[in-house]
């Protein structure tokens, strides 16, 4: 098949002719009567074009283009416009449609259309593919070498970078594991949010709390306002908790909670506040060994 494509036009007649026609010329084609129709079957279908009639009840071709510009920045609308309606056809073209041919079209004019709109996004797909082996293929801030371990570590950076996923990183003192959670942030969509960093080992339990949670007035002696922690000081960016394993065995069962809920309860407060802060972990323990230990 040469491509896919959906017919947009409320005449029957027009919708069918076109269908079958190009079927014949070795397009994979479906056909809709309306926009809405259209926008129903690309929910659960996948097109590279969409022909569309300017002028139909309810939502207009241009209006369609509108919205498939939004929603399906992949596909290439073409329209269908009735001679003397030029100021349509720009206004499509503006609204997002690739070309438009004059009523009634020809289905050779047609097929050369369709092609070329093809061929446009084959390059455009062969683009993001070669500017995704660019990028890939650029050295992380700070992470040098060009051994098969390194190459697989930052390969593995790249793919993480774009989940949501807690993370642990675990390596001997040293080895660069801030730097890991650094580039997992700034390779990753929270990119332009906060990065904030607490070494979980160098501070007793009550500290630690206050530091990750917050605390509300009062909640201790020192407390003369209340103060947000660095779960919702991080925003929607990232918050990297160092050294886990040092973390105090009260703490981790709090944490086990707060990561299990996405919430966190101030020191002395009674509410819950909800963090969309990604959460990054990283230790130099073996903490199977830990868990056996009962560490």
């Amino acid at each position: 098949m040469l491509g896919s494509v959906l017919i947009v036009d409320d005449d029957d007649d027009t919708r069918t002719l076109l269908t079958e026609t190009l079927r014949r010329r070795g397009f994979a084609v479906e056909g809709a009567s309306s926009a809405r129709g259209c926008l129903e079957h690309l929910r659960t279908n996948t097109v590279d074009v969409v022909v569309t009639d300017v002028q139909m009840p309810g939502i207009s071709g241009v209006e369609l283009c509108r919205v498939l510009r939004e929603r399906h920045p992949d596909l290439l609308p073409i329209v269908l416009t009735g001679v003397g309606n030029l100021d349509l056809a720009i206004s499509a073209i503006r609204a997002g449609a690739y070309d438009f041919l004059t009523k009634p079209a020809k289905v050779e004019t047609l097929e050369i259309a369709l092609r070329r709109a093809l061929d446009h996004l084959s390059v455009r797909q062969e683009v993001k593919r070669l500017r995704a082996n660019i990028d890939r293929d650029q050295p992380i801030d700070g992470i040098m070498g060009s051994s098969t371990v390194v190459r697989e570590m930052t390969e593995l950076i790249r793919r993480v970078a774009d989940s949501d996923a807690t993370v642990l990183i675990t390596g001997e003192s040293g080895t660069g594991k801030e730097l890991v959670a650094r580039a997992l942030h700034d390779l990753s969509p929270r990119r332009k949010e906060p990065f904030v960093a607490i070494n979980c080992g160098a501070m007793p339990a009550p500290l630690l709390e206050s530091e990750l949670f917050g605390h509300v007035r009062g909640a201790f002696t020192d407390a003369k306002s209340s103060r947000a922690g660095l779960f919702v000081q991080a925003g929607a960016g990232t918050i990297l908790l160092d050294e886990l394993g040092e973390m105090p065995l009260e703490m981790q069962v709090k944490l086990l909670r707060v990561l299990q809920q996405r919430t966190v309860r101030p020191v002395g407060g009674d509410e819950e506040i909800p963090f969309e802060a990604r959460v990054v972990t990283a230790t130099n323990r073996d903490l199977d060994t830990e868990v056996e230990e009962k560490r």
